[in-house]
């Protein structure tokens, strides 16, 4: 079972990074926002069977990662729920729709990339987790770590007030060339977990 969940929660986030990436140049928006909601929980599965897997001498990494992984998950679901919902169905000021609006580079746009800087530090602590036995899962824990560099620029960045530009993917070419780079650089990640947990015994 254990194996089972693990290896779903790697292909849900898989491919929710890729229909993320086609949404973002059909444009579709609606679609994009919705299938940034399935990614947080293919994550946490495929994460859950990383901390199932860690040693005694791992856990506070493990644990860490798992933490921050649902740090990530909590204000991903908050961003993106607003977004299909309250952003699209209701009447809202022009205020309201700064704060709101993802698009707008506003709260919640900042709120999205502070998920992602959670995410960012969720695959660094599980990266110290793997121990590596194929070439696959080496290649896999390095992406993890080098993942984890993301969170300075998520954290950091937004305070400067530098991605206001690059919030609205329809229309900045800026934006659209950091999101590709981010779903071509994560995609791996999922493919080699997948693979990860469908060699693995456990």
């Amino acid at each position: 079972m254990n194996k089972v969940i693990a290896s779903m929660g790697a292909l849900i986030a898989t491919i929710s990074v890729l229909l993320f990436a086609v949404c973002m140049f059909i444009p579709f928006q609606f679609g994009s926002y919705f299938v940034c909601m399935l990614l947080p929980i293919g994550y946490i599965m495929m994460i859950s069977g990383f901390c199932q897997e860690s040693d005694e001498k791992h856990r506070v990494a493990a644990n860490a990662g798992m933490t921050f992984a649902a740090v990530y998950t909590v204000l991903i679901f908050l961003v993106y729920f607003a977004q299909t919902t309250s952003v699209r169905l209701d009447s809202l000021d022009e205020q309201a729709m700064r704060i709101l609006d993802y698009s707008r580079g506003g709260l919640f746009f900042s709120y999205d990339l502070l998920g992602y800087g959670m995410m960012a530090l969720s695959t660094f602590f599980i990266g110290l987790t793997i121990k590596p036995k194929t070439k696959a899962d080496k290649w896999l824990k390095r992406l993890m770590l080098i993942h984890g560099v993301f969170f300075f620029s998520c954290f950091i960045m937004p305070m400067t007030g530098i991605f206001r530009s690059m919030s609205d993917v329809e229309n900045n070419r800026g934006g659209v060339i950091a999101l590709t780079f981010w779903c071509a650089y994560f995609t791996p990640i999922g493919i080699l977990s997948l693979i990860h947990f469908r060699k693995s015994n456990s």
